[in-house]
């Protein structure tokens, strides 16, 4: 059988969205729903329709990529029922289709996988345009508290299955990266990548676990997946939630932040839940590795190339002082001199 999602190329993610609508609209028939409009949202880790109806209701229908079994997508859904539960959290949660299933798996083409669906709750807000305010970066954190919180809390059944991220996923993503590092890296910064990655593991392996520094976390929970009502900010998008450090959640949305902004994020969380002592150096061995992992992502589309190459002077300085054992998370950076001419030449030339 063919994987459903297959977009390689421009002419294979045409194939695959059309075959995805008729998937939407075939899985819409299974709910109890009179829905008006459906439109298409984005084409990542699964694919997306906003789904209106007369009313004021608004729905999320996802069409799952075959990286995830259909225990794991289940097991988000339990999640995500759970976290509902807490006062101070609103996150996505599922629908159940007539027949009272939460995971749907639907008929497409002929020799094609039957593809996995979804329908979740829309969470009304809007994602944040411009630079953040200090208000609203500390509300993020209080946020993220919230949910470390209610996860900690929150007991698995038997039955319970999702990824783990840690030394394994990572070096999973490397063995990736190694194929495609060649369009955006000079053969110097790779290595550097590679000790980065070295020292990475090497950390992970002494670290301690234990019911306040690890458990269930959302894993992916940048600017993208945030919307703000009433100023208020809200997550979603928990299709990479899995078990892992809480400080390597964090990580992934302090990347995006100025450092002055990523202490007031810190200080949002710990007026929740407190953080570990001399938790630093572990954060910044987390911030590195969930830069590379992103990179990992992104590395083998043409599209994102450009960007990576741009973002490589601030990367590759983190990565510098990483090694070097120089803090750096609340400080500003100085960038290194990225030879871009080379790299693109490189590529250029098929080496």
């Amino acid at each position: 059988m063919i994987d459903f999602f297959r977009f390689d190329t421009d002419e294979n993610r045409i194939s695959l969205l059309a075959r995805a609508r008729k998937v939407a609209l075939s899985a819409l028939q299974e709910y109890d729903l009179e829905w008006a409009s459906i439109q298409f949202v984005q084409l990542s880790d699964t694919i997306t329709y906003k789904i209106e109806t007369g009313t004021a209701e608004k729905y999320l229908l996802r069409i799952h990529s075959d990286r995830l079994s259909i225990e794991e997508i289940r097991s988000e859904v339990t999640l995500l029922q759970a976290l509902n539960k807490s006062e101070d959290l609103h996150v996505p949660e599922a629908l159940a289709s007539c027949s009272g299933a939460y995971v749907l798996q639907i008929d497409t083409e002929a020799g094609y996988r039957r593809p996995y669906v979804t329908l979740m709750r829309w969470v009304d807000g809007e994602h944040a345009s411009g630079e953040f305010s200090d208000h609203t970066v500390h509300l993020m954190g209080v946020m993220m508290g919230r949910l470390h919180k209610a996860a900690v809390n929150f007991v698995p059944p038997s039955d319970f299955v999702r990824p783990v991220w840690g030394a394994e996923s990572f070096s999973r993503q490397m063995a990736k990266l190694e194929q495609y590092y060649g369009c955006f890296l000079s053969g110097e910064a790779w290595r550097s990548y590679q000790a980065a990655a070295e020292k990475i593991i090497s950390e992970l392996a002494v670290m301690e676990r234990s019911g306040d520094n690890y458990g269930l976390i959302h894993a992916d929970l940048h600017s993208g997946n945030i919307v703000f009502n009433e100023d208020l900010p809200y997550p979603i998008d928990f299709g990479r939630c899995g078990f892992g450090y809480f400080l390597y959640d964090m990580a992934g949305s302090l990347l995006e932040l100025y450092p002055k902004h990523r202490w007031l994020f810190i200080q949002g969380y710990e007026s929740v839940r407190k953080l570990e002592t001399d938790y630093v150096k572990r954060l910044e061995c987390f911030f590195v590795m969930f830069m590379i992992e992103n990179y990992c992502h992104h590395a083998s589309d043409p599209r994102e190339t450009a960007s990576l190459i741009a973002e490589q002077p601030y990367a590759q300085a983190y990565i510098r002082d990483y090694l070097n054992d120089t803090r750096f998370l609340f400080h500003v950076i100085e960038p290194v001199e990225i030879d871009r001419t080379a790299i693109l030449g490189r590529k250029d030339s098929g080496e």
